[in-house]
C-alpha cells in the first residue's frame, strides 16, 4: 500500500528529524560543519549540535521555514526555504568549505531560497521530492526560486530542471584534509511566476 503524502509545516519538537533529514539532503556536509560543535566541546555529536541549531527561533534554516512530507503518520522529507534578505551579501562563510555555497548563493539575494530537499531512501522514487519542490515554489509566491546542488547530483538536477529551474552558475567545491569531496556546486534558478 502506498499511503498518503502529506506537507505539514514543521515544529520545533521536529528539530531532531530535521537534522537528519537536512544531514541527508546535504550528503554528510551539514554534520561535518556541526562536527566543530564536538571539537569545541559544546555538543557531544554533531547531530546533537544540529538539533539544538535547527530548534532555534531565528535561524533562517531552522524549523520555522521548514516543512516534512509524511506517508501516512511517518515523516518521509523535508524542505526548507526562505527568502534571500539584502544583509546576506556580508555574511561570510563559516568555514572555506562553504565559500563557493555563499558566492552562488549571493547572487539570489531577494529570491526565495530553498535551503534544503531530503526524503529518506525507503520513501524515494514515489514523487516525494517534486511535491515538496512544489511546496516551496507556492511559499514563494511571486519571488524567483533558487537552490544551489552537487553537479554530480544526477537525480536532484532531473527533478530541478523538470520544475522549471535552469543553471545560473557554477563554483568549483574547495576541498580540505577533512572534507575532500569533487564537484561542482550549481545555482539553478526558477524565474518568476
Amino acid at each position: 500500500m502506498a499511503g498518503v503524502v502529506t506537507i505539514r509545516k514543521a515544529e520545533r519538537r521536529d528539530a531532531a528529524e530535521l537534522a537528519i533529514l537536512v544531514d541527508l539532503s546535504s550528503h554528510g556536509l551539514a554534520s561535518w560543519l556541526w562536527y566543530g560543535a564536538v571539537l569545541e566541546g559544546t555538543a557531544q555529536t554533531a547531530l546533537e549540535h544540529g538539533r539544538n541549531q535547527l530548534s532555534c527561533d531565528d535561524d533562517r534554516a531552522g524549523w520555522k521555514n521548514a516543512s516534512l512530507a509524511q506517508v501516512d503518520e511517518e515523516i518521509a522529507g523535508v524542505v526548507i526555504g526562505h527568502v534571500v534578505e539584502p544583509s546576506f551579501a556580508d555574511e561570510e562563510a563559516p568555514h572555506q568549505v562553504f565559500e563557493p555555497i555563499l558566492v552562488l548563493q549571493q547572487q539570489a539575494i531577494g529570491h526565495w531560497f530553498i535551503d534544503s530537499v531530503g526524503v529518506y531512501s525507503q520513501h524515494r522514487g514515489r514523487g516525494i521530492g517534486r511535491k515538496l519542490v512544489d511546496h516551496e515554489l507556492v511559499r514563494a509566491g511571486v519571488r524567483p526560486v533558487s537552490l544551489i546542488t552537487e553537479s554530480d547530483n544526477d537525480v536532484a538536477l532531473g527533478l530541478y530542471k523538470s520544475c522549471g529551474f535552469e543553471e545560473i552558475a557554477r563554483q568549483p567545491s574547495v576541498s580540505t584534509d577533512t572534507y575532500s569531496k569533487q564537484h561542482d556546486w550549481v545555482l539553478l534558478t526558477r524565474s518568476a511566476t
